[in-house]
């Protein structure tokens, strides 16, 4: 379990299991990141220390006030005892960084950068641009940085030592019989419908004549740029097949050596200098031409026009009828699924999963029926357990046009939990508890050694008095 900053209560159990469930790596709060610092709520009232941890580690009342009011946002029952649950995590990770200062934990200055990095990419790309996310903010992006640098250090060198602690922790079958049988029958949740689906994909493959086409209207284009008759931000606006650019004129900003660009993009773009027109690119996406507009070091902001070559309906009908003859095979048990997946898919990310389609946010491959897009419910209820569809052109996530055939691997029913249907979810909580229990002892032989000073209006809470108890300022 890493370090968080929400908390929320699992039904499973009528005791109320309380554990943490979005990890602070995946994303900053937004005032936290833009504005760098807690200013905003602790100008609303006057901010004071309501916790110390070890030597110095202070948390003020604006740093609970305002991840409360994150918590809240995200779960209207928040309530008072969950902002107990709030501070209590919150001098966890003080403890955790008094401790690794001890042991001399430690993360690289190069981790950190790639931390910040990653975040700032994640709100370019909400805002659309870098001089957006700067209005917003009021700072420059070298200003983010720079006052965030420290906040993100701490949470990285915390989660490491938490994960120390916390490696190795699992839990048996029997453990998890164990725990299913305390949980009172009226405490168990009910479950919605869920299946696991796999699929085969096989993109059409394009024509050499459409390719041919493609790259010279791209080139006609570029002609058109360089001399002048229409700006690249403009032609990027009327022609570019790219949806997630082409309503800002083609931007890109923060586009670095390594993420998700496709590397020969990648190699054209750190070629250029400012306002320099690339040669027509080919990626797996199609052809391109880029703009730079501003390189500073190995990141930059650039505009590019992409033109994809469209697909026939024959490619189409060659694509289906290639899936048609995977069908047979597997329908015959001749071939496993994801033998067939690694073979034959075209997707990539297909092959890591053996062609099971997960859930981006757990990568857990029971996906609830009510989360499915319409299509693929109506196309799953015509089909039975351990089926194989037809073959039939879909619309991916790109909103691209591609062919496959899809697999139902398996169905449940709404039912309460169980641990036949429900085991992997059941084990997930059961190895929660036994962490939470863990990090619970780590705190219980540490206290006695670590100085806690948490004020008198927040040490009512139940969750923190135990902890009051045993911590060396009461020594």
């Amino acid at each position: 379990m890493s370090l968080t900053f929400f908390i929320f209560s699992f039904s499973i159990m009528g005791i109320g299991i309380k554990y943490a469930s979005r990890q602070l790596s995946r994303v900053l709060l937004f005032a936290i990141f833009l504005f760098g610092s807690y200013s905003v709520i602790a100008q609303e009232s006057a901010d004071k220390i309501i916790a110390i941890v070890g030597r110095n580690r202070i948390i003020l009342q604006s740093d609970v006030e305002l991840q409360a009011m994150q918590a809240r946002a995200q779960d209207p029952k928040f309530n008072d005892t969950m902002k107990c649950l709030l501070l209590q995590q919150m001098i966890l990770q003080k403890m955790l960084l008094e401790q690794a200062e001890r042991d001399s934990v430690m993360v690289s200055d190069e981790d950190v950068d790639g931390q910040l990095e990653n975040r700032l990419r994640y709100f370019i790309q909400l805002y659309g641009s870098k001089e957006k996310l700067e209005q917003m903010s009021g700072k420059t992006i070298y200003q983010i940085k720079e006052e965030n640098r420290d906040v993100i250090r701490e949470q990285m060198v915390a989660e490491k030592l938490q994960g120390t602690i916390l490696e190795n922790t699992k839990v048996t079958p029997a453990e998890v019989e164990a725990f299913y049988k305390k949980i009172p029958v009226d405490s168990l949740p009910f479950f919605p419908a869920t299946v696991e689906v796999g699929q085969i994909v096989i993109d059409p493959p394009v024509s050499q004549e459409m390719n041919d086409y493609a790259r010279t209207r791209l080139e006609d284009i570029r002609k058109e740029i360089v001399d002048g008759h229409i700006t690249f931000e403009r032609a990027a606006q009327i022609n570019s097949d790219d949806p997630g650019s082409r309503d800002n004129g083609g931007r890109y900003d923060g586009v670095t050596r390594t993420g998700p660009w496709a590397q020969e993009f990648v190699s054209a773009t750190f070629k250029l200098q400012n306002g320099e027109i690339s040669p027509i690119v080919k990626t797996k996406f199609g052809y391109h031409i880029i703009q730079m507009i501003n390189r500073k070091g190995d990141e930059a902001d650039v505009r590019h026009i992409l033109i994809k070559a469209e697909v026939t309906s024959g490619d189409f009908q060659r694509s289906l009828s290639m899936l048609d003859s995977m069908r047979q095979i597997l329908v015959a048990g001749k071939m496993p699924f994801s033998e067939a997946v690694g073979k034959f898919s075209t997707d990539e990310a297909a092959k890591r999963t053996g062609g099971m389609i997960a859930d981006p946010a757990t990568g857990n491959t029971e996906l609830d029926m009510t989360k499915l897009d319409p299509g693929m419910v109506m196309l799953l209820d015509t089909m039975q357990q351990g089926h194989y569809s037809s073959p039939h052109i879909f619309l991916t996530d790109q909103h691209d046009k591609s062919c496959r055939i899809v697999y139902l691997r398996s169905r449940t029913s709404p039912h309460k939990a169980n641990l036949k249907e429900d085991y992997s979810r059941i084990q997930e909580v059961a190895l929660a508890q036994k962490k939470q229990l863990k990090m619970t002892n780590w705190v219980t032989a540490k206290l006695p050694n670590i100085y806690l000073k948490i004020a008198p209006e927040y040490q009512s809470c139940s969750a923190l008095r135990a902890w009051l108890t045993n911590s060396v300022s009461k020594k």
